[in-house]
This record gives structure tokens, C-alpha cells and sequence, in this order.
């Protein structure tokens, strides 16, 4: 994930977990518009923590990356942490950026919803 790092930091204000519980604490930390999420990450499951991190923080645009996963699966994960999108590897950078800023966009409607 470091090189989606690399491919987003121009654009946006980066912060990168190399664990689950790394991310949660991130989380707990600051206020995020957007994560990008692995589907296998070290110490958890990368969809498990998106599922949390929409319990906890809805306004929060998720995205799973994943190389591969079943498309029932994907379709249930898609449900179950209410993913903005989900990108399978290797992933564009320049398809990554799109979808962040999009999902960037989405929090902040989100958010004027609500206000």
C-alpha cells in the first residue's frame, strides 16, 4: 500500500497503517474523508476493519482493494461495510485517484446531508 501512498500523495494528505490495529488507531487519532483499506492485512482482515470503521465513523468513504474474491463475496462485503467501491489488483493509479477524490466528494455531501 506504501505505492498508493506515492500515487495519492499530491492530492490528498496521506496517512498509512501497516497493520489493523495500526489503521484503528489512526482512526481514533483523526478524522478521515476516505480509506483505502487491503483486503489481507497483517493482524486482521482488511474488510472486517471496514465494517468497524463504518460502524464507528459513517460519513467515512470506504475502499477495498483485493486481489481476487468471489463475486458473491464481494457483493455481500460490498453490502456489509457499505464500501463507495471496491478496485481489483493492480489497481491504475490514475483509476485510484479518480475514486478517492470521488469518494472525497461523497463524504463531504455526506456530511452537508447531515448538518
Amino acid at each position: 500500500m506504501e505505492i498508493f501512498a506515492v500515487a495519492l500523495g499530491p492530492y490528498f494528505a496521506i496517512e498509512t497503517a501497516t497493520s489493523v490495529r495500526d489503521a484503528e488507531y489512526l482512526l481514533h487519532k483523526r478524522r478521515f474523508k476516505v480509506v483505502v483499506s487491503d483486503h489481507l492485512m497483517p493482524g486482521g482482515n482488511g474488510m472486517s476493519f471496514l465494517v468497524r470503521a463504518r460502524e464507528e465513523y459513517p460519513h467515512m468513504q470506504r475502499i477495498l482493494v483485493t486481489g481476487y474474491m468471489k463475486p458473491e463475496l464481494l457483493l455481500r462485503s460490498v453490502n456489509e461495510a457499505g464500501l463507495f467501491r471496491y478496485l481489483l489488483k493492480p489497481v491504475a493509479f490514475a483509476e485510484l485517484v479518480k475514486v478517492v477524490q470521488d469518494a472525497a466528494k461523497a463524504h463531504d455531501a455526506s456530511v452537508a446531508a447531515t448538518a
